[in-house]
C-alpha cells in the first residue's frame, strides 16, 4: 500500500496527499471528497478500500488516520452544483476543495483514478484506494464524514427518506420514497429523471 508513496518520497516530495470521493452514485446529497497527508513511512494497519470495510472497522480507522495524519481535509460540492456542472466535474471540484483546505501544503498528489485541477504535481492511479495507503486514507474520511451526515444532519431534515438507511444511494427505498413523497432540496434532479417520469404515470 505504499508502492506509489516511496515513488514520490525516492522523488524528494515530502508531503504526499491522497485525494479520494464518495457518493458520485447518490441520488441524493453532497459528493464529499478528503485529501490526506500521512508521516513518511508511517503504515496504518487494516487501511484499505472503504467499500471493502465495515462501518465499524471505518470509524476505527477513521479516529487513527485524524490523529496520525499531518493535515486532513475535506471537500463537498452540493447537489445544486451537481446538477449545473455534473457529477465528473463536481467530484473534481470537491477534491480540489479538500485540498486547498489542507493547513500543509502538499507537494505532490495521489489521486484514485482522477485529476485534481490544481497546478501540482499528481498521479491518478486506477483502482488507487485499493492500491495506496494515502488514497485508501482519504476514502475512508470521506466515506466516515458522509455517512456521519446521513445518519445525522440529512436524517434529521428529511426523516421519511430513510437516507441514515441507504445514504442517499438508488436503492429500492429511497426510489419508492422519491416517487411517494416527491423530491427534496437535496436530491440531484439530473439523476432522477426516470424516477420522477415513473411518478408522473401514477397521476
Amino acid at each position: 500500500m505504499l508502492l506509489y508513496e516511496k515513488e514520490g518520497w525516492e522523488l524528494s516530495y515530502q508531503h504526499i496527499a491522497g485525494v479520494d470521493e464518495v457518493g458520485r452514485g447518490c441520488l441524493f446529497g453532497d459528493v464529499v471528497a478528503a485529501a490526506v497527508i500521512l508521516p513518511a513511512g508511517l503504515i496504518i494497519e487494516g487501511v484499505d478500500d472503504s467499500k471493502k470495510l465495515t462501518a465499524k472497522k471505518r470509524d476505527a480507522l477513521y479516529e487513527i488516520i485524524m490523529d496520525q495524519a499531518l493535515a486532513v481535509s475535506v471537500g463537498h460540492v452540493e447537489s445544486t452544483v451537481i446538477d449545473e456542472i455534473n457529477i465528473k466535474q463536481a467530484s473534481r471540484l470537491a477534491m480540489r476543495k479538500a485540498v486547498e483546505g489542507l493547513i500543509q501544503q502538499p507537494d505532490y498528489i495521489l489521486i484514485d483514478a482522477e485529476k485534481v485541477d490544481l497546478p501540482l504535481p499528481q498521479r491518478s492511479i486506477i483502482k488507487g484506494d485499493a492500491s495506496s495507503q494515502s488514497i485508501a486514507a482519504a476514502s475512508i474520511v470521506a466515506k466516515v464524514t458522509r455517512d456521519r451526515l446521513c445518519e445525522g444532519l440529512w436524517e434529521e431534515l428529511y426523516p421519511d427518506y430513510g437516507i441514515k438507511l441507504h445514504k442517499g444511494y438508488a436503492t429500492k427505498l429511497h426510489r419508492e420514497q422519491i416517487k411517494t413523497l416527491g423530491v427534496t432540496p437535496m436530491h440531484r434532479r439530473s439523476f432522477i429523471g426516470n424516477i420522477l417520469a415513473e411518478q408522473q404515470t401514477l397521476f
